[in-house]
């Protein structure tokens, strides 16, 4: 029951950090030459990130725990 509570918990941060992301690339935008983006984008980046990290970072907490 625990985990559908952490996965129920996932959705607000997933929206926040799509947000924050949109925020940091549009302030950035000029200094490391790229176009500001929108939300939609940014969401899409997000899921990325998250596909990318998500596993690396299941496996860190994996091997840290048979410690």
């Amino acid at each position: 029951m625990d985990s559908f509570f952490r996965l129920a918990a996932a959705g607000p941060l997933f929206f926040f950090s799509a947000w924050l992301l949109m925020l940091f690339a549009g302030v950035v935008a000029e200094d490391i030459g790229i176009r500001p983006f929108g939300y939609e984008t940014s969401m899409v980046l997000t899921i990325g990130l998250w596909l990318v990290l998500a596993p690396a970072v299941g496996a860190i907490a994996q091997s840290r725990s048979k410690r």
